[in-house]
């Protein structure tokens, strides 16, 4: 597969691109923003593209070309307003899907959030960004895209483990960014995920004997 990573110059995002990278199986591009942030992901081994999650669908879908799957792991970070919650983890999300629709490109693997499926669940201090990523996963469920929404509890830049918990009814937990980016690359072709949306805390399972139980 040629994997597109939206959001390759985040914390999850490097791990994913250098994960698929060392894993072999797929080719890599890296989408970021910045041009000067383009020379660590090539050093990682991954091609680059450019592209805006504020810009137009149509350019990100020029920037999608020749590719057939999209992780899309982006997000607006905990130092914006609200407004940029909106314009990116919801916005931009949603874009990336029309944009892959346009490009007939069917994979698309979305990372949310714990809890973004329950309102009772929200934390009052980032309601906006649960808001966000509540509307986004809609937006996904009801398009034709192959998804799995992936729903990490409170994230740690600690080791991964690769012993994970998958669910739809989990205790809240936490778990490593670099687990996180485990099942990523994990779900890409693992059809037990395909057309499902999961919550995710480190456990006692490897991933893919999890993934292989949902």
């Amino acid at each position: 597969m040629n994997v597109l990573v939206i959001g390759a110059n985040g914390q999850i995002g490097k791990f994913v691109v250098e994960q698929l990278v060392q894993e072999g199986k797929h080719k890599v591009t890296a989408m970021i923003r910045k041009p000067e942030q383009a020379d660590a992901l090539k050093e990682l081994g991954a091609d680059v593209v450019i592209g805006d999650l504020e810009g137009s669908v149509e350019d990100l879908a020029e920037a999608m070309k020749d590719h057939n799957a999209i992780v899309f792991t982006a997000g607006s970070g905990g130092s914006t307003g609200q407004d940029k919650t909106l314009l990116i983890d919801l916005d931009g999300a949603v874009k990336t899907m029309e944009a892959a629709e346009q490009q007939g490109i069917s994979r698309y693997i979305l990372v949310s959030a714990y809890g973004a499926d329950q309102r009772e669940k929200w934390s009052e201090s980032i309601k906006p960004y649960y808001v966000a990523k509540h509307y986004a996963d809609r937006v996904l469920f009801a398009s034709d895209l192959n998804y799995t929404i992936i729903r990490p509890g409170g994230l740690k830049n600690e080791p991964g483990t690769g012993k994970i918990a998958v669910g739809t009814d989990l205790e809240p937990g936490s778990i490593p960014r670099e687990d996180v980016a485990r099942v990523i690359v994990a779900s890409l072709q693992e059809e037990k995920t395909y057309r499902m949306a999961f919550d995710l805390i480190a456990g006692e399972h490897p991933v893919e004997d999890a993934l292989g139980k949902l």
